[in-house]
């Protein structure tokens, strides 16, 4: 392990900001005492402050010398509706809200590298920390992105890190290419005509059609996909009727789909648009098909995820860097970056929960669970690998 003594010195500070952080969480868009808290941290540590950006989205710039490279380094915000379970110090304050998902360490560790990079950085260029709201489903990546981020602020990459809980504690994963999956939603209704249950000939059963074109829609997994092309669709809901002796008027399904590639969700979304409307119209139902592209797929380019591994390696070792790790079909918004700027997103091992304080819930340390903590052995880990990785960017 190679951390920064300086770094490893301000631990605890950075560690009580994290607390401070995770006690008042915070849900997207309306970051506004953590966007304060960031905010006053960098402008105490001398860098240019920019409020605001994407609604509650801040911006710290650091400029060095007279060189022109630019790197950007995005850490996100927001909590969860979630009522946390844990009851050790720094529990959430706030009811049925939780940083359940580790964006407070995301948020300390840039911090601690903004800190430090103040206070202590050698390089030739300029440092632009991103502090993201919305990741839960707000898409505050492209809502900063519109806001002009990389317009106001040029950078010649961006990265980002997420903890994350199974991957052993100081250990990255990482991989070229698709790390994490799009994330897309539909919803379908269906129009019949009702009638009594004892005499179905008398309408058109909305209920009957919306299980053949649930049956339908499985098809395309399996029968339209290339099956090295991974893709996941999930009908997650299905909802017809009031009473058992009633064909009712109207049926609805909902679900997701989430895939690796643009393309492969192409052919998806025009399948399904295809048997949804066939399906309905061979039992003689109208039928409303929506199809909503919420995140990207994220996608790593190859050459800086190269050389982010190879900070990761001088940080903690190779032999803590996975770079095949396997991708997830969770979906992350700092996809909509990696659309705009070349760049590389990894994961920070968050280990088995055992770090966790005197006090924790009796679910398991994992992402969206309200017995969830971040691992506070990851801050120094996590602002050294940032501020090596702007150092040597900058240096190339």
């Amino acid at each position: 392990m190679n951390l920064i003594p300086e770094i490893e010195a301000a631990h605890d500070e950075i560690k009580a900001l994290r607390r401070t952080i995770h006690a008042h969480p915070e849900l997207r868009y309306e970051e506004v005492g953590t966007a304060k808290l960031v905010a006053e941290n960098l402008e105490r540590w001398g860098l240019t402050v920019h409020r605001g950006i994407g609604k509650t989205g801040v911006v710290g710039v650091l400029r060095r010398g007279s060189g022109s490279a630019s790197i950007g380094l995005r850490a996100d915000m927001d909590a969860l509706p979630i009522q946390e379970l844990n009851t050790f110090d720094h529990r959430s304050t706030h009811e049925g809200r939780m940083h359940a998902c580790g964006h407070d360490g995301h948020t300390a560790m840039l911090l601690g590298a903004a800190r430090h990079l103040a206070r202590h950085g050698k390089f030739d260029g300029t440092v632009v920390f991103i502090f993201q709201p919305a990741e839960e489903g707000g898409a505050g990546a492209r809502k900063m992105i519109e806001d002009g981020l990389f317009e106001r602020f040029r950078v010649d990459a961006v990265f980002g890190i997420h903890n994350w809980p199974g991957i052993p504690a100081r250990h990255f994963g990482v991989t070229e290419g698709p790390i994490m999956a799009s994330s897309n939603e539909f919803r379908i209704r269906i129009r019949g005509t009702g009638s009594h249950a004892a005499m179905p000939h008398n309408g058109r059963d909305p209920v009957f059609t919306a299980v053949q074109i649930a049956n339908g829609l499985q098809s395309i997994v399996t029968r339209n996909k290339k099956p090295i092309d991974t893709a996941v669709l999930s009908i997650t809901q299905i909802h017809a009727g009031d009473a058992v002796n009633v064909v009712p008027d109207e049926a609805w399904l909902a679900g997701t789909v989430r895939t690796f590639t643009v393309e492969t969700l192409d052919l998806i979304e025009s399948r399904m648009r295809k048997i949804v409307q066939a399906t309905a119209a061979a039992y003689e139902c109208d039928v409303e098909f929506e199809f909503k592209r919420n995140y990207s797929p994220t996608i790593n380019d190859p050459e800086q995820t190269r050389f982010a591994a190879s900070v990761m390696a001088e940080v903690v070792g190779a032999d803590n860097v996975d770079t095949s790790v396997e991708p997830t079909m969770s979906a992350e918004d700092f996809s909509f970056m990696l659309l705009e700027k070349p760049g590389c997103y990894a994961f920070l091992g968050n280990g088995d929960g055992r770090h966790r304080d005197t006090g924790h819930g009796m679910g398991p340390c994992m992402l969206h669970n309200a017995s969830y903590d971040f691992n506070d052995e990851l801050l120094s880990v996590g602002s050294t690998y940032w501020v090596r990785l702007a150092e040597r960017f900058l240096a190339q």
